[in-house]
This record gives C-alpha cells, structure tokens and sequence, in this order.
C-alpha cells in the first residue's frame, strides 16, 4: 500500500473540511453582525458574507465534480 498517498489524501481532505466549515461559520458570523443595527456598514458585511456563503457552495461543487466520473470522461 502506498502510505504517502494515502496521507496525501488525508491531508487534502482536512484541509478542504476545514475550508469549507470556516467559510460557512465567517459568513454566518457576518450575516449574524449585518443584523445589528448598530454597525456602520451593513450591506458590505453582508455582501462579504453572500461572497462566503458563495465560495462555500463553489467548494462543495468543485468537490462534487471531482468525486462524479461522469464530469472526469474525456
């Protein structure tokens, strides 16, 4: 068995795990501070937390598109 590659993957997967949680709880953080009324600038926090939630959801379809052998024929 190849143990380096397995720790490769391993290692991509937690990053990517980590990547994804991060992104979703800093845009739900930022949707959760655009809410106050009290803050300066709302609508560019909740723009920034709109573009996390985005690149949130592009992640998991990245991921989709490299788990689904149909995307990868050539």
């Amino acid at each position: 068995m190849k143990w380096l590659e397995l720790l490769s993957v391993a290692g991509a997967t937690l990053v990517a795990a980590v990547t994804v949680v991060v992104l979703y709880a800093l845009g739900v953080r930022l949707t959760a501070i655009a809410g106050d009324a009290q803050q300066p600038s709302p609508k560019l926090k909740r723009s920034l937390a709109y573009s996390c939630f985005g690149l949130c959801g592009v992640a998991v379809l990245f991921g989709l598109y490299l788990i689904i052998p149909y995307f990868s024929k050539p």
